[in-house]
């Protein structure tokens, strides 16, 4: 096998696994707060507490993920195109 098809089919089954990744779980968590949904503070004797809302994703801590954001796009582009 030569190192083009090589590369090819890592790139193809690379893309298919993203797709599929998106297709069953298009939430993923946010990459600000780590899927906590705030950020974590600390008070004055040293213990944990939580901290304000995370501004990215509103306190709930799941982003859609940029593929599936890619696909709805494109989607809503075909279905208003063919109306």
């Amino acid at each position: 096998m030569t190192l083009s098809v090589l590369a090819t089919a890592f790139l193809l089954l690379v893309t298919l696994g993203y797709s599929v990744k998106c297709w069953l779980s298009p939430f993923g968590d946010c990459r600000k707060c780590h899927g906590m949904g705030h950020a974590l503070t600390v008070d004055r004797e040293g213990k944990a507490k939580r901290g304000k809302d995370c501004r990215r994703c509103q306190g709930a801590g799941k982003r859609i993920r940029v593929g599936r954001h890619l696909y709805n796009r494109a989607h809503h582009t075909y279905r208003a195109g063919t109306r």
